[in-house]
């Protein structure tokens, strides 16, 4: 018998489509959220059905909880998928699926509250005896900022509690320059996120990001399904993940599992989540990050190394089943990319660029997935973010795994809107990247050394 009969899917785009797809491998019927610009996408044509939640404005719809509930439970669901972003870690929505006898997909309010401020997710870190990067607790004001800059050293990195997504964050590189990137981190974080708490780290000037997907059921269950690099990013933005990551000795990757379990176990959690951690490459420690109350757009590298389907699990587990497999049956099988192929314009500082969708013909084959909402015709609206589609390739190694990449990505295409494919097909090919030594901040160098370069050319 599946979990539900009817599951909400309160989310657009590809991960829409994702949970809509899930639902129907379970048996289970599926009801989606849409704007008036979502209409007639792929997520609401595959559904059982759909219901308009508003006008185009993320606020006037898919943000807008009241609204979403009231939908849910007037198409008859018993379950809510939040998917990521939008409401998915808000904790005041889990409760207000509740209280409207909705099931929600994913973890209690009180692990999505412990989890999503920063400081309180740090100190049940350290509580769990996983360390942290060496850094502060609030920041109460300037002065305070400044005696625990001395104290941790320059460079710190300030951060905003409630945040994400690089908002909120500024890299301070001396004395001088605190009191400008205080008043700004905290003005970018209340704007994003209505707090504008702010905390201090260490920063480290070669950090590779690697996060441990962990899942949890109601039953004392919590396994580790590996780990995924998402060390190329710009400005804070994950662009390419893979599993797993090249940069790991089995040592220090038994421990980061093992530290993932002891924090999601001290929560008391359930559902998929991450647990994400720095990598400091100079001095080959690693140092928790913050933790993610939701699936990740990066989980598909996961689902291609282990063969197991988060989403369904998350279902499941939503459902009061446990998880259907054991620690022991996780076996990480070849290595897997992913590249997030967005409509943005790489020449032109990778800006947004809306559209219609001309041509879409993406690559196909043994080993190549790929997960979107798109199809020839279709609009890109303005009004969400710009992800078209995640490429996803395994290959017995990471060299055949790239090399698989190159290929699909190669043969995928599109026109009507540019795309980030060039980028990712430069990154691929670059001899840093084939060699594994890209860390977070390696494609916004790479980037002002080309303008550098190309500024003395001319």
């Amino acid at each position: 018998m599946p979990p539900f009969k009817r599951l909400f899917v309160a989310n657009r785009g590809e991960i829409a489509v994702r949970i809509v797809r899930a639902c129907e491998r379970l048996g289970i019927e599926s009801v989606v959220a849409v704007s008036d610009a979502d209409r007639d996408t792929l997520a609401a044509r595959l559904a059982t059905s759909a219901v308009c939640i508003g006008p185009a404005p993320a606020a006037e719809s898919y943000l807008k909880a009241q609204a979403v509930v009231a939908a849910a439970v007037g198409t008859g669901c018993e379950a809510i998928h939040p998917g990521y972003g939008f409401l998915s870690e808000r904790a005041a929505f889990a409760r207000l699926c509740a209280e409207a006898g909705l099931v929600f997909v994913g973890p209690s309010p009180e692990s999505i509250e412990a989890m999503g401020d920063k400081i309180t997710a740090l100190k049940l870190a350290e509580q769990a005896g996983v360390p942290r990067v060496p850094g502060s607790d609030h920041i109460q004001d300037l002065a305070g900022a400044r005696r625990a800059a001395d104290r941790i050293g320059y460079p710190v990195m300030l951060k905003a509690s409630a945040g994400g997504g690089g908002r909120g964050m500024r890299l301070v590189r001396s004395a001088r320059e605190i009191g400008e990137a205080l008043e700004s981190a905290a003005a970018e974080a209340k704007a994003a996120f209505g707090d504008g708490t702010l905390y201090m780290e260490r920063f480290i000037t070669r950090a590779r990001h690697i996060e441990i997907q962990i899942i949890g059921d109601a039953h004392g269950n919590v396994l580790h399904l590996g780990e995924r690099d998402c060390s190329t990013q710009r400005r804070h933005q994950k662009l390419i993940e893979e599993a797993p990551s090249p940069a790991i000795d089995g040592d220090l990757r038994r421990r980061l599992c093992e530290a993932a379990l002891r924090l999601a176990r001290h929560a008391n959690y359930r559902s998929a989540g991450t647990v994400e951690f720095v990598f400091d490459e100079e001095c080959r420690e690693a140092y928790f990050l913050e933790m993610n109350t939701r699936i990740q757009v990066e989980h598909p590298v996961t689902e291609m190394v282990t063969g197991h389907d988060l989403v369904a699990e998350q279902i499941r587990i939503a459902g009061g089943e446990p998880v259907s497999f054991t620690q022991e049956d996780v076996r990480i099988d070849g290595h897997a990319i992913e590249c997030r192929i967005n409509a943005e314009d790489p020449r032109r500082k990778f800006m947004p660029c809306p559209g219609q969708l001309e041509i879409w013909a993406p690559p196909a084959g043994d080993d190549v997935r790929v997960d979107s909402h798109c199809y020839a015709g279709c609009r890109v609206p303005p009004f969400y973010d710009s992800l078209l589609a995640k490429v996803i390739v395994r290959g017995a190694s990471r060299a055949a795994a790239i090399g698989r990449m190159v290929e699909a990505l190669a043969a995928f295409k599109v026109a009507g809107v540019p795309t980030t494919i060039p980028f990712h097909l430069d990154v691929l090919r670059s001899d840093d990247f084939r060699a594994a030594r890209v860390h977070t901040r390696w494609v916004d160098e790479m980037a002002a050394e080309t303008r550098v370069t190309a500024t003395v050319s001319a």
